[in-house]
């Protein structure tokens, strides 16, 4: 089976890459640092450019998989991912008219601008009105993503079918996000070490520097690799696998990153302490490690995980 990307995607990933390049630029990425709320009219934007409706429209999950990916690279803020995967389930969510919060049973984010809410757990796959949780503010590590944890559920709310599948990609487009991230941090890294200069020559020419980079490459294309084939075979333990490694991709590369721009990297004038909160975050969402690992050793000897 051949993994390589077609020409109609290639140009899909170039196509949201100037998308967001155009339309959620650095500036406005600062912006969300003031202001976390939803930017509706971004949020229509998308719709209307198909990030949320692309399956509806004839693509398939490893096309939405590029499209987030591209989304963790520029670090796109809000609930793309329940936005998403409720086009089609709830009116308007397709066309970015209507958000959709994410929640996995325990967080709720973006609950506050939120028209509808996606609840997500072992028991279900359920669209509830945000009224009808009842949840606690919590201070967010990601800055650009409110959170809140849910103490009680006051309905049942709508039930929605193929709750398995749809946690499944859930945890896959967190997946490919996580991916975007990690491929931005090394970029990055990459650049920062060719402009940086110490002892009179560029970080980048230093063995410990170089060996961080090709880490950070390794991981990319690890993560990339399995989160490309899960898109491809929709297998629930290949999916249980790429978000493992692009967890760690994501994590360990914007700590590498950090590594290698030294004191710059902790100010808030640099963007990578903003990817490591996010890629703590997104870590923690829909599926953890612990939980992860404990379904890949279950897989062994039975199948399907969800």
């Amino acid at each position: 089976m051949r993994f390589q990307l077609t020409d109609e995607q290639r140009a899909l990933r170039r196509g949201v890459r100037d998308l967001l390049s155009g339309r959620f630029d650095r500036d406005r990425m600062r912006a969300c640092l003031r202001d976390a709320a939803v930017d509706r009219r971004l949020w229509r934007e998308l719709g209307a450019a198909g990030v949320f409706g692309l399956r509806l429209d004839g693509m398939g999950l490893a096309e939405a998989a590029l499209v987030f990916e591209e989304a963790g690279r520029a670090l796109l803020p809000g609930p793309l991912v329940a936005t998403h995967l409720a086009a089609g389930a709830v009116d308007g969510a397709a066309e970015g008219e209507t958000v959709v919060a994410g929640c996995d049973g325990t967080l709720v984010d973006h609950q506050a601008d939120a028209d509808a809410v996606l609840w997500l757990d072992e028991g279900g796959a359920r669209v509830l009105d945000p009224a009808q949780l009842v949840t606690v503010a919590l201070r967010s590590v990601d800055p650009m993503t409110p959170l809140n944890r849910v103490t009680a559920r006051t309905a049942e709310g709508r039930a929605v079918p193929d709750a398995a599948r749809l946690r499944q990609e859930a945890v896959l487009l967190t997946a490919a996000q996580q991916c975007g991230s990690a491929g931005r941090t090394l970029e990055s890294a990459v650049e920062y070490a060719g402009l940086r200069r110490q002892f009179g020559r560029a970080i980048g020419t230093f063995q410990a520097v170089k060996h961080l980079c090709a880490d950070m490459l390794v991981r990319v294309e690890m993560a990339r690799t399995a989160v490309y084939a899960a898109a491809v075979t929709g297998d629930p333990v290949e999916t249980a696998a790429a978000k493992l490694l692009a967890d760690e991709a994501a994590v360990r590369n914007s700590r590498d990153c950090l590594q290698i721009f030294g004191g710059m990297g902790f100010t808030w004038e640099a963007d990578v302490h903003l990817h490591m909160k996010r890629a703590w975050l997104l870590s923690t969402r829909f599926a953890r490690e612990g939980e992860i690992q404990d379904a890949l050793a279950r897989s062994l000897s039975a199948p399907g995980i969800w």
